[in-house]
C-alpha cells in the first residue's frame, strides 16, 4: 500500500526475511564464483577452512554471536535488540549451509564467473541496505558496523569493518594453512566500495519505500488502547 507521501509501505518483517535468504545467498554465491568470499564471511570462513569438521554456517553465527557482545560491553549495558540479532544472525548461518548445499549444481565458466560475481554484488549491497531499514534486530554483520558508528560517534564504518575482517582472514589463513585463501579480487574490489554502494542504494530506496514493521504497529495499537 501507499503512504500520504506517496511511499510504497513494506512490511518490515519481510524485507527482514528477504535479507537473510538472499544475503546469505549472496556469501556464497561469491565465494562459487572463485572472486573470493565476501568480507562478512571471510572470517567465519577461515574458521571453516582451518577447522574443517566444522561448517561455514556455523561458524558464521559463532562469529557474529562475538559481534554482539563486542556490541554489549561496548554499550555497557544488555541490549534486547542484539539478543534478537543474533536469533537472525543463527537463522542467516543456517541458510548459508543450505545454499552450500547446492550452488555446486551451477555452471562454472570463465563468463558465468564474473556474472555471479556481479549479481552476488549487488545482491549483497542492496540487502545489507534494507536490513538498515527493515526497523527490526538485523543480521550481527549488518548490525555491527552500523551500531559501532553510533557508539564512537564517527561515520557509518562499513568499508573500516570490511577491511579489519579482510586482515583477520588473510592472517588466520596464512598462519594455520600457510598461504592466504579465501581472499580474490573481487573480496578487495566489494570491501572498498560496497559501503558506497549500500549507500547510494539505500537513498534509492529511500525514495520510494517505507519499512514498517507489523510488531511495532500492532504495539503501538495496544498501547493506545
Amino acid at each position: 500500500m501507499t503512504s500520504e507521501n506517496k511511499h510504497i509501505i513494506i512490511s518490515g518483517e519481510l524485507a527482514l526475511v528477504l535479507v537473510v535468504v538472499m544475503n546469505s545467498f549472496g556469501v556464497v554465491l561469491m565465494l562459487y564464483s572463485g572472486s573470493g568470499i565476501s568480507a562478512i564471511s571471510s572470517v567465519p570462513y577461515a574458521f571453516s577452512e582451518v577447522i574443517k569438521n566444522i561448517s561455514l554456517g556455523t561458524f558464521t553465527y559463532i562469529f557474529q554471536t562475538l559481534l554482539v557482545l563486542v556490541l554489549m560491553i561496548l554499550r555497557k549495558k544488555f541490549v534486547w535488540e542484539y539478543l534478537f540479532s543474533f536469533v537472525v544472525g543463527f537463522c542467516f548461518g543456517k541458510f548459508v549451509d543450505i545454499h552450500a548445499a547446492w550452488i555446486n549444481h551451477l555452471p562454472l565458466t570463465i563468463t558465468s564467473r564474473i556474472i555471479y560475481f556481479i549479481i552476488s554484488y549487488f545482491i549483497l549491497a542492496f540487502g545489507i541496505a534494507l536490513s538498515n531499514r527493515c526497523g527490526l534486530p538485523i543480521i550481527p554483520t549488518d548490525l555491527f558496523p552500523r551500531e559501532l558508528s553510533d557508539i564512537i560517534k564517527i561515520p557509518y564504518a562499513k568499508i573500516t569493518f570490511d577491511v579489519t575482517c579482510l586482515l583477520t582472514t588473510a592472517i588466520l589463513t596464512f598462519v594455520f594453512l600457510g598461504h592466504i585463501k579465501g581472499l580474490g579480487i573481487g573480496t578487495v574490489l566489494a570491501a572498498f566500495t560496497m559501503g558506497k554502494s549500500i549507500s547510494f542504494i539505500g537513498k534509492l530506496l529511500d525514495k520510494k519505500i517505507e519499512f514498517i514493521p507489523c510488531i511495532k504497529k500492532l504495539l503501538h495499537k495496544e498501547n493506545n488502547a
